[in-house]
C-alpha cells in the first residue's frame, strides 16, 4: 500500500470519507469528525442507546466527546501538504467512475453494484450488505453503469426471464402479456446454457489457439531447415564448383606444360639444323673465295696447275631443301582445348537445366503446391488478348486480336508511345497477377513466348526493346526442333519434347514462371524463381513471313 494511501484511511472520518473536522475519539478508540458522529447520535437519541458506527460498541448514556487536539494538529498538517485533494481525488467519482446511488451532494466511488437492488454502493454504503442477514442472498458484482438496463422500459419490472421466441430478456409481466405462450426460461436457466456454449466455443479457440502455435513452431522449424539444407547445399555445391575449377587448372598446367616441353625439344632440332647449315654456309664460302682468287689468275699454267687440286665439294648436311609448313604448329592443340570446351558447355548448359529445376522445386509446407495436371491449371486459365497499340507494324492481329502474324505489308496502326519500332513484338491488354495459366498454340521457324514488365523500352532495336533480352522479361524461344530460355541476354538450351503448344504458367506472389510443352501430356520445360517487383504482361515475338502465335481459348 502506498505511503499516501495509508495516510487518508488512518486520518479519515468513517462516516464522510473525508479528512477529519474538529477530530473527537470515543472510548473505543475510533476517531470522528465531531459534526458527523453528533449527527449520527442525534438519530440514536431516541433509542437510548448509541454505538460506534465502526465496531458497534454501545455507549450509555451518551458520551460527552471533547476535541481531539493531537489529531487535529495532524490533520492540520496534512491539509498543508495537499494530501486533502488526494483524498477527494482518490476517493470521489470522476465522469468514467461508477457513482455510489447513496452518497449526498459529492458521490463517492463505488465498488461494487447489487444485482437483486439494481443499486452500486461505495465501502461504506455497501457495509450492511456483509454485515446483516437480510442481504445475503443479494448478488454483488463489480461496478456497473448499466444496471438499468435490467429493468423493463415497459413494465418498470427486473427482466428475470429471457424469451427464446424473440430472443429478449423480459420481466414477469411481459411473460403474462405479450409474450405469452413463447418459449421463456429464467434468465439464470439461459446464463447457463448460453455458459454451456460459450465454453465450448472458448474450448474451440483454445484448441485452434494450440493448434496455431504448433503450426507456429513447425514453420519456426522449417524455416530453420531449410536454412540450414541451403547453408549446407551452398557450401557443398561450392566445394564441388572449386574442385571443378582446381580440375581445370590442372589440366590447363598440364596442357602448358606439355606444350612448352614440346616447344623445347622442336625448337633444339631447328636450332641443330641450323647450326648445321650455317657452318654448311661458312665452309662453302671459303671454297668460293679460293675459287675467286683463282679465277684472277693470269698465269695460265698457273691456273691450270692449281685448278685440279681443288678439293670437291663435300655432301651436304641437308639433302634437300627445307620444307616450311604453314604457321599451324601449336594450332591445333587450341582447336582441340576449344572443341572440349564447347563440349563442357554443351555437358554445362544441359545439365543447368536439372540444376535450376532442382534448386526451384524446393517447396515447404507453407507454399501452394503447382498444379500436377492440365485439369489442375486449367483452374487458373486466363483470358489474354493482345494490344495493338504495342505491336510492330509488320505484325497483323486477327481472331479478336488473341492471335498474331508476320505479314509482307505493313499494317497500319494508330500511332502509338507504347510500339514497339523495331522488334517485331506485341503485348497484352492485360495484367497478370496472382495466378495465371495459358496456352500459345505457334507455327513456323521460330516465336519467342514471353512475361515482362510494362516499362520495358519500346523504341529501337536495342537489346532493352527485346524479350528475354534484359532484365524487365523472360522469354521461351521456340524452334522447330528445340527451346531456350532467355533472361537478360542469358540464354539456355532446354532439351524436352517438340511441340506447337506451349502453356505458360504464372504464380507472381511466388515469384514463379513455368514453361510446358502441352500435347497429350504436359511436360515442364523450364522452370524460373525470382522476385516480380511489378505486374506483368503476356508477350510474343514473330520474325518471318508466315510465322503466327495465337493465344488458345481455353474451356
Amino acid at each position: 500500500m502506498e505511503q499516501n494511501q495509508f495516510d487518508r484511511e488512518t486520518f479519515s472520518c468513517s462516516i464522510c470519507l473525508d479528512l477529519l473536522k474538529d477530530p473527537v475519539t470515543t472510548s473505543c478508540g475510533h476517531s470522528y469528525c465531531m459534526k458527523c458522529i453528533k449527527t449520527q447520535w442525534d438519530e440514536e437519541d431516541q433509542k437510548g442507546i448509541h454505538s460506534c458506527p465502526q465496531c458497534r460498541e454501545t455507549f450509555t448514556p451518551r458520551p460527552v466527546l471533547k476535541k481531539n487536539t493531537m489529531l487535529a494538529a495532524l490533520v492540520e498538517q496534512m491539509k498543508k501538504t495537499g494530501l486533502q485533494a488526494a483524498a477527494a481525488d482518490h476517493c470521489y467519482a470522476g465522469p468514467e467512475d461508477v457513482a455510489c446511488d447513496f452518497c449526498t451532494g459529492r458521490k463517492m466511488k463505488a465498488i461494487k453494484s447489487c444485482l437483486f437492488c439494481l443499486a452500486s454502493y461505495c465501502e461504506k454504503h455497501l457495509q450492511p450488505h456483509y454485515d446483516s442477514a437480510t442481504f445475503k442472498k443479494h448478488k454483488l458484482v463489480e461496478p456497473n453503469k448499466n444496471l438499468q438496463e435490467n429493468i423493463c422500459s415497459k413494465h418498470d419490472e427486473v427482466m428475470k426471464m429471457f424469451c427464446r421466441t424473440d430472443q429478449k430478456c423480459i420481466c414477469f409481466v411481459c411473460l403474462m402479456d405479450e409474450h405469452k405462450g413463447h418459449d421463456s426460461v429464467s434468465a439464470a436457466t439461459e446464463r447457463t446454457e448460453r455458459q454451456r456454449e460459450l465454453e465450448e466455443r472458448r474450448g474451440n479457440i483454445q484448441q485452434r489457439i494450440q493448434d496455431r502455435e504448433e503450426d507456429v513452431k513447425l514453420l519456426q522449424q522449417e524455416v530453420e531447415a531449410i536454412n540450414h539444407s541451403a547453408d549446407k547445399t551452398v557450401e557443398d555445391s561450392e566445394k564441388i564448383f572449386t574442385q571443378l575449377i582446381s580440375l581445370l587448372q590442372k589440366r590447363s598446367s598440364e596442357v602448358k606444360q606439355q606444350i612448352r616441353s614440346q616447344q623445347e625439344t622442336e625448337v633444339s632440332r631447328v636450332k641443330d639444323v641450323q647450326e648445321k647449315l650455317e657452318q654448311e654456309i661458312t665452309e662453302l664460302k671459303r671454297k668460293d673465295a679460293e675459287l675467286e682468287q683463282l679465277s684472277h689468275t693470269q698465269d695460265h699454267n698457273q691456273f691450270l696447275l692449281n685448278y685440279p687440286s681443288l678439293p670437291a665439294l663435300s655432301e651436304s648436311t641437308h639433302s634437300s631443301r627445307i620444307n616450311i609448313r604453314p604457321l599451324r604448329h601449336f594450332e591445333d592443340v587450341t582447336a582441340a582445348v576449344s572443341e572440349l570446351r564447347d563440349k563442357l558447355q554443351d555437358v554445362l548448359r544441359d545439365k543447368w537445366t536439372n540444376i535450376s529445376l532442382m534448386v526451384t522445386e524446393v517447396d515447404v509446407l507453407l507454399s501452394e503446391p503447382e498444379p500436377k495436371n492440365r485439369a489442375g491449371f486449367l483452374k487458373y486459365s486466363c483470358q489474354i488478348t493482345l494490344d495493338p497499340n504495342t505491336a510492330h507494324t509488320s505484325l497483323g492481329l486477327s481472331e479478336g486480336n488473341r492471335k498474331v502474324t508476320w505479314m509482307n505489308q505493313r499494317q497500319y496502326y494508330s500511332r502509338h508511345p507504347d510500339k514497339f519500332t523495331d522488334w517485331f513484338q506485341v503485348l497484352s491488354r492485360e495484367s497478370l497477377t496472382g495466378r495465371c495459366y495459358w496456352e500459345v498454340e505457334w507455327s513456323g521457324k521460330q516465336v519467342d513466348i514471353s512475361v515482362t514488365y510494362k516499362n520495358i523500352s519500346r523504341a529501337g532495336d536495342g537489346d532493352e526493346c527485346g524479350l528475354g533480352y534484359n532484365d524487365k522479361s523472360w522469354a521461351l524461344k521456340c524452334q522447330r526442333n528445340s527451346f531456350s530460355f532467355g533472361h537478360n541476354d542469358i540464354w539456355t538450351f532446354i532439351s524436352g519434347p517438340g511441340s506447337s503448344r506451349v502453356g505458360v504458367f504464372l504464380d507472381h506472389s511466388a515469384g514463379l514462371l513455368s514453361f510446358y510443352s502441352v500435347s497429350e501430356t504436359m511436360t515442364l520445360l523450364h522452370r524460373v524463381q525470382t522476385t516480380f517487383t511489378q505486374p506483368l504482361l503476356a508477350g510474343v515475338y514473330v520474325g518471318n513471313t508466315g510465322e503466327s502465335a495465337e493465344f488458345c481459348k481455353l474451356k
